[in-house]
């Protein structure tokens, strides 16, 4: 059983960064496959970034240049850097590890 916890969201104005947290419980953390997915309201989740056990990376198109996902075994937590932010990129912010999600974390970015 793995179990996500998400942080770091908050409001930042356009241009601004800021570096999400997803926090994982469990031996076999390591072994997981992890992606960022985003949810903005009115709008269907979208994909925003994923990082395999080995460390290759994958990005939306949108992500790609801007956010930087990365990962950390020995504390169990992958992280996704982001950098210059717009207003779409308002959303909510979620990790997840095979069937498993976390809550959600958000992010406003003020225009």
């Amino acid at each position: 059983q793995v179990q996500l916890v998400e942080s770091g969201g908050g409001l930042v104005q356009a241009g601004g960064s800021l570096r999400l947290s997803c926090a994982a419980s469990g031996r076999t953390f390591s072994r997981y496959t992890v992606g960022w997915y985003r949810q903005a309201p009115g709008k269907v989740r979208e994909f925003v970034a994923q990082i395999t056990w080995s460390g290759g990376t994958y990005y939306a198109e949108f992500a790609k240049g801007r956010f930087t996902i990365s990962r950390d075994n020995a504390k169990n937590t992958v992280y996704l850097q982001m950098n210059s932010l717009n207003h779409e990129d308002t959303a909510i912010y979620s990790c997840r590890a095979d069937l498993h999600w976390g809550q959600g974390t958000q992010v406003t970015v003020s225009s």
